[in-house]
């Protein structure tokens, strides 16, 4: 595959900002996700930070594929809401400011039925989030992992166009229950990026794990081809599963991928 197209999390490789960029770009990576609750906090990104971490950047020859905000409850949780719609607005802002399109998160339970007061709470926020992010430059794009394909396609589908985009997280759908190769085959239009992780499916849908890539469940070379095939340009995220072997481990990744 076009390996020119592979991104990695800076924590991953270092919580110094400077240094995990000098790590990404010795692995070969041209990606970095930058992780919006962990060492970039939007409210103390200054204009001077901002300018300096985009010198870093193209010091390196990297660009940001993604922000990263993972918030603890979703957006039909009453429980803190209005902060966590502040804090994802600001994250939203900074993903336009740091030139990437996306914030990747989750967007808690789907409930069940398309109806009643949380489904119409969880519609109301996504929809203010959308909006705000139309205006800012930058789209929430929600993990297709623990959220079931399925209910993904119909919450997108009584949201206003361009309020919601998806991640495609293949170890977090097998971990789930779900098949990767038919969640972008299903999703296809809505996928605006993608991360390629390796799990084994546990008994029952929850109880799976990560593992290294190319050692799990998912198929990789078919979730690729399946991706190719529907047009998908975006980034291709790499995850560790071992910190402490973080660099060996990605750079393992990267060059069985240069082999597809």
């Amino acid at each position: 595959m076009d390996t020119s197209r592979l991104s990695v999390a800076a924590l991953s490789l270092s919580t110094d900002l400077r240094t995990a960029l000098r790590r990404a770009r010795d692995l070969g990576v041209r990606g970095i996700e930058l992780d919006a609750r962990q060492g970039l906090d939007p409210a103390q990104v200054t204009g001077t930070g901002l300018r300096q971490i985009r010198k870093w950047l193209g010091d390196e020859g990297i660009v940001v594929s993604a922000v990263s905000f993972r918030t603890r409850g979703g957006y039909a949780d009453p429980e803190r809401l209005e902060g966590r719609i502040a804090a994802t607005k600001a994250a939203l802002e900074l993903a336009h400011a740091l030139g990437a399109g996306i914030v990747l998160n989750h967007v808690g339970d789907i409930p069940p039925e398309s109806e009643g007061p949380q489904w119409q709470l969880l519609v109301d926020v996504l929809t203010d989030l959308g909006g705000w992010g139309q205006r800012v430059g930058a789209m929430l794009c929600a993990e297709s992992g623990r959220a079931a394909p399925a209910d993904l396609l119909r919450l997108l589908a009584a949201l206003p166009e361009g309020t919601l985009t998806c991640d495609i997280v293949t170890g977090a759908l097998v971990v789930h229950g779900h098949d990767p190769v038919a969640a972008v085959e299903s999703l296809a239009t809505h996928v605006a990026s993608a991360h390629v992780t390796d799990a084994v499916a546990g008994a029952f849908a929850g109880r799976g794990r990560a593992v290294i890539l190319g050692t799990g469940d998912v198929d990789v070379a078919a979730v690729l081809a399946a991706l190719e095939e529907r047009g998908y340009r975006g980034w291709i995220g790499l995850e560790p599963v071992e910190d402490r072997a973080a660099e060996a481990e990605l750079a393992a990744a990267i060059s069985s991928l240069r082999a597809l």
